[in-house]
């Protein structure tokens, strides 16, 4: 557009036509978090102008100059109004100003944005964390996901140098891949609506990584094929988890709309009857209510799958990389799904590897207490 301007001279008036600022375009506004987004892009012909927003409560009268925006990326251009008040509905413009004319520029129309009551989701509950190997593994209930507006899950990792933000994910369960072995770790976890309203802070969890056949992360097979297949092993060095599609591996975790299931290999048997447990092996320092299985039966193993619960022991009857049979035991402590809505299993195994010896632990025995 153009604009004439009269400038006075000592004998008569000088007409000197200029170019008004490109309007702004694609204007845009919404509520998130507590505060107003406004966006828009630069006009075509915009020349580095400044931009001018103003706004008002869709009640009043007139609008009122609320900013000045000096710099925009790539063509997109943004503010956010942080002073609005819950049940209001606001309208904003925004114009292009060239500071050099004093000319300005008004977007084609206005906008306007309901801000609603910052009503956050509920507190995540039942936090535990499980250690890995050089990694730690957060779950907590889901209450918050039946929710109409549930939108994800925040995990944070607490430090005395200040929370950090770790990820985000709309699964009850994430998988913290950077922590260490024999550092401890302290975790909570907030939830978040559509609308960026976060609750409170969870409790709060610690979790200290180690190596051992503990805390062995398996997932199935239609989810992460590669990390779906097991081999019991006799070094803690060599990986157990595999390509569930290994002809090598002892088994691979299955699943569908009706659960879990554990499916073995050519040549490996499990045995039909699981035993409930409270952890695979008791030994010294162990609850005294401890419950394990540790005799593993030298008969009646069956070549079909089973379903695979959490909080029970299944034993095997393998053949060793020597093709000796031997036995070898599996409990899983957590069934859920990372940060990426795979489903997982965290599970401890043990594995004897004196061929032909049913005992899955030194002490031995049966279904038993303590020891």
């Amino acid at each position: 557009m153009l604009a004439t301007l009269a400038l006075a001279g000592c004998d008569s008036e000088l007409l000197v036509v200029v170019d008004e600022p490109s309007a702004p375009r694609d204007l845009d506004a919404y509520y998130y978090a507590g505060g107003v987004d406004i966006h828009w892009r630069t006009g075509a012909g915009w020349n580095g102008e400044t931009f001018l927003v103003y706004g008002k409560r869709a009640s009043d009268r007139e609008h009122f100059f609320i900013a000045e925006v000096t710099s925009c990326i790539d063509g997109d251009c943004v503010y956010r109004d942080v002073n609005v008040l819950p049940r209001v509905t606001y309208e904003y413009y925004v114009s292009a100003y060239d500071e050099e004319t004093g000319l300005e520029t008004a977007s084609s129309y206005s906008v306007e944005v309901h801000v609603p009551d910052p009503i956050p989701p509920a507190v995540p509950e039942e936090v535990t964390s499980v250690a890995l190997d050089n990694s730690a593994y957060v779950h907590w209930d889901n209450a918050a996901a039946g929710e109409a507006d549930f939108a994800a899950y925040r995990v944070y990792l607490a430090d005395t140098d200040g929370d950090f933000f770790l990820g985000e994910t709309d699964s009850p369960g994430f998988i913290d891949l950077r922590a260490e072995n024999g550092l401890t770790y302290t975790y909570y976890v907030t939830s978040v609506d559509d609308q960026g309203h976060e609750s409170d802070a969870s409790q709060v969890v610690a979790c200290t990584p180690r190596p051992d056949y503990t805390g062995e992360v398996i997932y199935s097979h239609r989810d992460d094929p590669e990390r779906s297949g097991f081999r019991f092993r006799e070094a803690e060095e060599l990986e157990a988890v595999m390509d569930g599609n290994r002809r090598d591996r002892h088994f691979r975790i299955e699943s569908d709309m009706d659960g879990v299931r554990v499916v073995p290999a050519s040549g490996v048997r499990i045995y039909p009857e699981v035993c409930p447990t409270t952890s695979l092996k008791c030994g010294p320092g162990a609850d005294e209510d401890c419950v394990s299985w540790e005799l593993a039966p030298t008969s009646g193993y069956s070549t079909s799958q089973v379903e695979f619960l959490a909080g029970y022991t299944y034993m095997f009857r393998v053949p060793g990389d020597d093709g000796e049979i031997r036995f070898g035991s599996i409990r899983a402590n957590i069934m859920g799904f990372d940060q990426d809505g795979r489903e997982l299993v965290i599970f401890d195994w043990a594995y004897q590897t004196q061929a032909g010896n049913p005992r899955m632990s030194p002490a031995g025995g049966g279904l038993a207490g303590r020891g």
